[in-house]
């Protein structure tokens, strides 16, 4: 199972690091983001933990689920100023923004899937899912371009139009993500509970 969903994280990075690449708008820059840290990290977190290379098994008082949901948010806020998302532009910055949301987004997945950590995953993957909601309804309902300098034109919409979808993809993969993962936690606890 956890060689099948290391495979699947893997195949993941390059898919949505092409996206991101790719001038495919807003659109395409934020289905990026979204399987980097949000598809692609909880699937490499969930292969890592209980290895060697598990970073939440490696550094326990470091890697801890509500210091990792500060860092996540505070990636993602930061990469999506309209001044970073400019720098974006140019394909090294992309990069290191891309590895910033994988970095962030492993080391979030990873702490909260590390088990004596479980009660303070869910808050931290709730938290996280709040956070990346308010961001998505932000860009989606702003009521200009927030990132005049994307590529907007390439894939044929208004730029608002555009950033408005971008916003929506944020709330449906993102959000929705971090949640459902936040539930399944819950569930697991709720189960181990019953049993004991």
């Amino acid at each position: 199972m956890k060689r099948a969903t290391l495979v699947a994280g893997m195949a993941m990075l390059p898919m949505g690091w092409l996206l991101a690449a790719l001038p495919l708008g807003m659109i395409g820059h934020m289905a990026g983001h979204m399987i980097a840290v949000a598809v692609a990290a909880p699937l490499l977190a969930f292969a890592l933990t209980g290895t060697a290379a598990d970073p939440a098994r490696r550094w326990p008082h470091r890697v801890t689920p509500i210091a990792m949901m500060l860092v996540e948010l505070v990636v993602v806020w930061l990469w999506h100023l309209p001044a970073l998302r400019a720098a974006t532009q140019s394909f090294p910055f992309l990069v290191v923004e891309q590895f910033c949301f994988l970095a962030a987004g492993l080391l979030l997945w990873s702490s909260v899937c590390h088990a004596p950590q479980r009660v303070a995953g869910i808050g931290a993957l709730l938290l996280t899912s709040m956070h990346m909601t308010l961001l998505g309804v932000l860009i989606g309902l702003a009521p200009r371009p927030l990132y005049p300098m994307a590529h907007h034109g390439h894939v044929g919409l208004d730029p608002l139009v555009d950033q408005q979808l971008g916003g929506v993809i944020m709330l449906m993969l993102g959000a929705a993500s971090y949640f459902i993962g936040g539930l399944a936690l819950l569930a697991s606890l709720l189960r181990q509970r019953s049993m004991a």
